[in-house]
């Protein structure tokens, strides 16, 4: 199949998955279903992980925790710091409108900073329990199939969200929803550009769906720290590969 076919379905697909997951984050009617099995056996790791780096001392080094489709999230891992945010939001579910206290705090000054530039963003998505996790990625999988889902969203306990440093964002220019277009308006290049200032980095950048296991997606900011996404922001690598290097005991700055 030719890619430009490739990536219209794939984009077709993901609009359709954004529906769904308002559907249910709303109404939480499918938290019961039973999440699909893996293919792979993830490695559970907790949130008290030792720092890969850091000159921050007030910065919590489970903050760095890196979670992806190797290394996973217990079933019953719940953050204790988890507060409200205090920006714009666009689902009722409180639930998703929450983050841990540092990175809430950070986000608010992130949309204050974004504010000041002349762009205004909404928090659509944030922390999501390994319960929520499984009801949305199995109505994915009935809906795209398991390898479409697994393009665009994780298993349950593999997901990001629910460490309660990650918060999707997006703006009136693409209709409060989650689009890659997001990437090429103006506020969506100024938060790729300014998020380290403020703790944040696009966590699945363009053209690393082989290493994130992701396809791009703009919308998706992760919580670090300032320090530790500054660099990770200027390695160029994905925080994936920067971990990697770390934890080999390389330099990845």
């Amino acid at each position: 199949m030719p890619t430009r076919i490739r990536a219209l379905i794939g984009l077709m697909a993901l609009s359709l998955s954004l529906t769904a997951c308002t559907h249910l984050l709303e109404t939480r009617a499918a938290a019961n279903v039973p999440s699909p099995s893996s293919s792979g056996q993830a490695i559970p790791i907790t949130p008290s992980t030792p720092p890969i780096s850091s000159d921050d001392p007030a910065s919590d080094p489970s903050i760095q925790i890196l979670v992806n489709k190797q290394k996973s999230l217990d079933a019953d891992y719940a953050p204790e710091d988890l507060v409200r945010v205090d920006v714009p939001t666009v689902l009722k579910s409180e639930e998703v409108n929450q983050l841990r206290k540092e990175a809430a705090d950070a986000l608010k000054a992130l949309f204050a900073g974004a504010e000041t530039a002349g762009f205004k963003l909404y928090a659509r998505s944030g922390y999501r329990s390994y319960k929520t996790q499984t009801a949305l990625f199995a109505g994915y999988v009935k809906n795209h199939g398991e390898k479409e889902a697994n393009r665009f969203s994780a298993r349950a306990g593999q997901s990001e969200h629910q460490t309660g440093l990650a918060m999707d964002i997006t703006s009136d220019s693409v209709s409060l929803q989650l689009s890659e277009d997001f990437g090429d308006t103006e506020e969506g290049q100024w938060v790729r550009e300014h998020a380290p200032e403020y703790g944040f980095i696009v966590r699945y950048p363009k053209g690393k769906e082989d290493i994130t296991g992701y396809m791009y997606e703009p919308w998706h900011l992760r919580y670090l720290g300032t320090k530790l996404a500054a660099d990770v922001a200027r390695s160029g690598l994905t925080y994936d590969e920067y971990a990697a290097k770390a934890a080999d005991g390389g330099n990845p700055s």
